[in-house]
Parts: C-alpha cells; structure tokens; sequence
C-alpha cells in the first residue's frame, strides 16, 4: 500500500504533547477547518476505544469509523479505519521525546484508494496535496495551543461554565480550555441538543428568559463565560427577530448577574459576550476601546448588553466584555457564505467595499478569550479584533487570491436591501475600523495579524515547502 510519512516538531515536552492529545476537547481542536468533519464520537487514547466522525465529500457525508489499537500511553497509538471512504487506512502515530522541552509526532499512514488499481493513478490531486495541509494545519494548532497553555501553566486549573457552548466560538473555546485541563461545564437551556462528542459533558440546565436553574448549580464556579444568543445574521430582520436578538442576549445576562449575587460562592470572574456593532457605523474613523458607543440598532443593543452585565463588578465580580469582530473561518460566520460565490467568480465589493470589516481568526478569538480569563489584571471592555481591519473590497480581493479566483464582481448596494432588508444595511453595507488597544497592551499576540495568512490556513492553502 501507499505510504504517507510526517513529522510534527514541537517545543514542549513529550508528556505535555500526549496530555494534549488524550484531552476531551483534542479531536474536535486539530480538525482542518475547511474539511466540513462532524464529530460523533471522541475515543480515548486506550486500545479497543473507537471514534466516529462524518466527512464531506462534495455533496456526501459518508461515516468514518476507526478503532485505536497497540496504546502505549506516552509513546504510540494506532488507529485503523473500519468503516469510510478509503479502501484502506492505518494510521501510526509516535510521540518521540528529542529533549527536556523539545518532542516530535512521527505519522505514519498507510492507505489506498477504493478501487485502488484504477484509481492510485488520482492520488496525487486528490489525495497527497489534502494530506499535506491537513498535517500541516494539525502541527500549527496543536503546536499554537500548547504555546498558549504554556503562557498560564503555572496557574491552577479552574472550573469554568460557558453559555452559547454549542456556537462556533463555544465549541472551540470548550474543546481548547478542556485540552488545557481545565474543568468545564455547559449552561444550556432544556431544550438545547449538545453535539453527540459532548453529549456525556457536564451541564447546568436553566431557563435563560426567567433565570430558573432547573438542574445543577452555579455555585463555585472560577470563571463564567456568557457567550450565548441568537445568530445576528441567519435570518431576515424584522420587528420579531430584532427583539429575540436583543431579548436572547440582554435577558439571560441581567438574570446570570442577579443569581451570582444570590450564591455562597459566586464567581470570580465573569466575561460577557458583546461586539464591534457597539460603535455603529464610523467609516474610516480608528476605533479603540476608549471610543464613544455609536448609533444604531446593533450598537443600541451591544450597549444594553454589556449594561446587563455591569452589575456584577459591584458585586466584586471581575467582568469583561468581549467586543467581538468578525470572525473569519470557513465553519460559520460571515466567510462561509461568501465561499461559494467566490469559487463561482462572483466575489467582488459589496456596495463600493469602503466599509471597513474588523476580523479576528476564530483560534485568536479563543486565545484572546483565554488570556483574558487567565490575567487577573484585565477587566472592562476589550476589542476581539485582528490589528489590520480592512476595508471590505480588500477582504474580498484577498480571499479571491487564495482561491485562485477573480474578485472585481461588484455586487451594489440596492441589491443587497432587496434581498437581505434591514439586515443588509447593518452587516454588509456599514463597518467599523477597531484596533484592538487594550489587548495589546496587556500583553497578548496574534497568531494571525494578517488577513492572507489566516485565510490560507484556515482554507487549507497554506503555502508549504516541497
């Protein structure tokens, strides 16, 4: 059979690297973001434990099914495909200590295509250049993540309860703080379905519009992490959707912050959800955290949200607001749906591309989130933003050069309020130009500060040496 050899190079121990593995939250961490794969089962790094996952093959989601076996923890797990889209599939994976601080993961693959004495010949376009990025992707997060745990390791672990956990930012940061050792619960309400890899993760069920804890408790949390409400941009604005957006975010905060101060042990620290709308609409103007709020419906309700949560400094209560930006990644968000019609040709300015779109990466969204839990100096409102906001035209033109696609079809602005309404104006046609100031200034690091870079890696076109 074919064979597929690679070799990760990290600057932690070779311990901290299996810990990192062998975490809950791992699988869902090193999966490419580009790939579509959805997590059905996270086996534990002992033989006979299985792990289950559906991936996207153009318009099929075919399972993929495998078993680890020959385990030693610490040095080597083995995983064999039983069920997926390869004729075959057996996956060594060696963690080799090359010093004191210093280890290596030593892949090794072998695999053949379906039908493989017709089809070896396509390997090389459709196989060998996926693999590539995949692998190169997998060493960069895990290789990042580790970094970023290594920053607060001296720091006792916490016990953390996140809301808005099954959100494209929640999944992430729960997965991350989990491969991080920390101990994490979801604040859901009832009727919230968990994806199935964390359907056996601890929960707090409650009532977010009337503030009754239904099951478990809030009590002897270290941190709280308030991400939860309703998606600004999946559906048409009216009068009905404007007030669960605003209801779904302004309600349950007002309700968290009273019940903290009912509890025996409330948390030390809270960080509550809000965004970059908090400044309205303010063309080329630099925006810090030290702005003024702007006007407008998203800055309207980004000011009561983070209103809602003011009360709980005077419980003396550490808070933080998190104005985010756009975030950039092929899972969710604003890039998603401008993928396709980028790969058609149709990318180009949305009514004139002068409107500036403050980004962040998602993994720099989760890094950020994390510093800030782990910095006891840092409270108030901090911008989630990359420091190169960009106008919209320049985002555009850069996410046609990673996909080899032109980017000069313009789309006007009339159209956009034809087909989108009120939410055009909001989303599309206005922007904000945020830097991330106090961030800076309290000592964190991007992994991505520019737009290209984050895009290549996040769609799997990273530039790689051959």
């Amino acid at each position: 059979m074919p064979e597929f050899s690679h070799v990760a190079s990290y600057n932690a121990p070779v311990e901290n690297v299996w810990a990192w593995y062998d975490s809950p939250g791992a699988f869902r961490r090193i999966m490419p973001e580009w790939e579509g794969i959805r997590p059905i089962e996270a086996g534990a790094l002992v033989s006979d434990a299985t792990t289950r996952f559906r991936v996207q093959l153009g318009p099929l989601r075919p399972m993929w099914v495998a078993r680890h076996y020959d385990v030693v923890a610490g040095e080597v797990f083995n995983d064999v495909m039983e069920k997926g889209p390869f004729g075959a599939w057996d996956h060594e994976h060696r963690f080799v200590s090359t010093g004191p601080e210093t280890s290596e993961i030593h892949d090794t693959i072998k695999w053949k295509l379906p039908f493989h004495p017709l089809t070896f010949w396509t390997a090389p376009f459709t196989v060998k250049g996926r693999m590539n990025q995949m692998f190169a992707y997998r060493t960069q997060r895990v290789q990042e993540d580790l970094k970023r745990i290594a920053m607060y390791s001296e720091q006792p672990k916490q016990r953390v309860l996140v809301s808005g956990s099954t959100g494209l930012i929640g999944m992430q940061l729960c997965a991350f703080l989990q491969a991080a050792g920390h101990q994490i619960t979801r604040l859901i309400r009832p009727e919230t379905t968990l994806p199935p890899d964390a359907r056996n993760d601890a929960c707090v069920k409650w009532n977010d519009q009337t503030g009754e804890v239904l099951e478990g408790s809030l009590e002897g949390f270290d941190t709280v992490i308030h991400l939860a409400g309703a998606g600004i941009g999946d559906k048409r604005w009216n009068a009905k959707r404007k007030a669960l957006l605003k209801s779904s975010r302004i309600v349950p905060t007002e309700h968290l912050v009273r019940l903290f101060g009912t509890l025996d042990e409330p948390p030390k620290t809270f960080m509550s959800g809000s965004a970059v709308g908090f400044y309205g609409d303010r063309k080329e103007e630099s925006l810090t955290e030290d702005s003024p709020s702007g006007l407008g419906f998203l800055s309207e309700m980004a000011q009561a949200w983070e209103a809602a949560a003011a009360p709980a400094q005077k419980l003396g209560i550490r808070t933080v607001w998190l104005r985010t930006g756009i975030i950039t990644t092929p899972m969710g968000g604003a890039l998603k749906p401008m993928l396709l019609p980028t790969l058609m040709g149709a990318g180009g300015p949305l009514g004139g591309g002068r409107q500036y779109i403050s980004w962040i990466s998602l993994h720099d969204h989760i890094y950020a989130t994390y510093h800030l839990m782990m910095t006891p100096s840092c409270e108030g409102p901090y911008n989630l933003t990359a420091p190169d906001p960009v106008p919209q035209k320049r985002y555009a033109k850069t996410l046609a050069k990673v996909l080899l696609r032109p980017w000069f079809a313009p789309a006007p602005g009339f159209v956009l309020k034809i087909m989108f309404g009120e939410l055009a104006q909001a989303l599309l046609l206005e922007g904000q130009r945020v830097q991330p100031k106090r961030l800076l200034e309290s000592g964190f690091t991007f992994q991505h500060e520019g737009l290209e870079s984050c895009l290549r890696q996040c769609l799997g076109k990273q530039k790689l040496p051959k």
